[in-house]
């Protein structure tokens, strides 16, 4: 029975249900295929990426360690200046690894002589202990500017690719064909803007905590020169 109006159906010309269309499956994105796809510009930004990471890691890590200095030792430097133990002060600079104490060791070995030479000798290790600091600084910020430029000439590169192949192809222009060059385009900017904004954002707390250090020198050279002052 079911047959025979099955066969009526289809002799009129009554429309048949169809079976519900399958949805397309998506392709997971492969995070190494998508970085091979952006090109040869992919190459300096993930040199660039190296070295922001590492710069940034090994820089905090020096600035962290020169930013722990002891409480107490310029009131253990004025007390041994005042009571004459100069070698005593001379030891704790020495024991005591931090751009502070070998800038003020550099003052209390000059004790006797004028203040302002012990005062110039004393700003010339500090500003040798501002150079060790900033090193590798200037690079961080360059790599800051220079990785989104980078993305925007893959993503230059990438349009030109597009378009000279849509000029090839002709009528054969298929939407494939352009994948190329888009995905170098777009993936080529993204990874600049990440490393660029990754190396903008450690580059400005480093210099945060480069500042920090530079004041705790500055007040340290400052107290030191007081203390001199004072009268026996």
């Amino acid at each position: 029975m079911l047959n025979y109006i099955l066969l009526q159906i289809s002799q009129t010309g009554a429309p048949v249900a169809s079976q519900p269309a399958t949805p397309p499956v998506e392709e997971a994105i492969n995070l190494f295929d998508l970085v091979l796809k952006g090109g040869p510009v992919m190459i300096p930004l993930a040199v660039l990426s190296i070295m922001g990471i590492y710069l940034t890691v090994e820089r905090f890590m020096t600035l962290k360690k020169a930013s722990k200095l002891d409480a107490n030792f310029m009131a253990n430097i004025r007390d041994m200046v005042l009571n004459g133990n100069i070698k005593g002060a001379k030891a704790l600079c020495e024991r005591t690894n931090s751009p502070v104490a070998r800038m003020i060791e550099k003052g209390v070995t000059r004790i006797g002589k004028p203040l302002q030479d012990i005062d110039t000798a004393i700003h010339n290790v500090g500003n040798i202990e501002i150079n060790k600091l900033e090193t590798g600084m200037p690079t961080l910020a360059t790599i800051s500017g220079a990785a989104p430029m980078l993305g925007f000439l893959g993503t230059v590169t990438g349009m030109v690719t597009a378009f000279h192949k849509m000029s090839s192809a002709g009528a054969n222009l298929t939407v494939s064909l352009l994948a190329g060059g888009i995905y170098e385009a777009l993936v080529t900017t993204v990874a600049g803007l990440i490393i660029g904004i990754f190396a903008y954002i450690a580059y400005n707390q480093l210099t945060s905590m480069l500042e920090k250090i530079i004041h705790k020198m500055e007040a340290s050279a400052v107290e030191f020169i007081d203390l001199l002052q004072e009268p026996a």
